[in-house]
């Protein structure tokens, strides 16, 4: 059977992009500014979120990272409420709402912000 392991993003300056996701609510082992590449802990049976440093992204892959405009990866939230407290954190701490939150017509309150890098993620609970 198939599925779906991990997500992986790259970064430019590790700190900044940690401190992000754990805005989001990752919760990361110990680790230091030198490391290329680090994983929050997670449950068994989770899907893992990848962070490699953008050096060591180019040394594997012979190119410069660059993140996509046209893909994401959406975190659920609880209640409304916490879509909108999660979204006020990010922009309080500096990030890019790309979509400030909104009641979409598929019944979810829904927002969207970058990480440090650009890569887009979305921010959503049922109505």
């Amino acid at each position: 059977m198939i599925r779906l392991d991990a997500v992986a993003v790259s970064s430019k300056d590790m700190t900044k992009t940690v401190a992000f996701y754990e805005l989001l609510g990752f919760d990361f082992p110990e680790w230091s500014v030198d490391d290329k590449h680090v994983e929050p802990n997670i449950k068994a049976g989770d899907v893992r979120l990848m962070i490699d440093t953008a050096k060591l992204m180019e040394e594997l892959s012979g190119h410069a990272p660059t993140p996509p405009n046209h893909a994401s990866f959406a975190m659920l939230c609880d209640t409304v409420a916490e879509v909108n407290a999660v979204a006020a954190a990010l922009k309080d701490a500096g990030h890019t709402l790309t979509v400030e939150p909104w009641d979409a017509f598929w019944g979810q309150r829904y927002a969207t912000v970058r990480d440090p890098d650009g890569y887009q993620i979305d921010i959503f609970a049922a109505l």
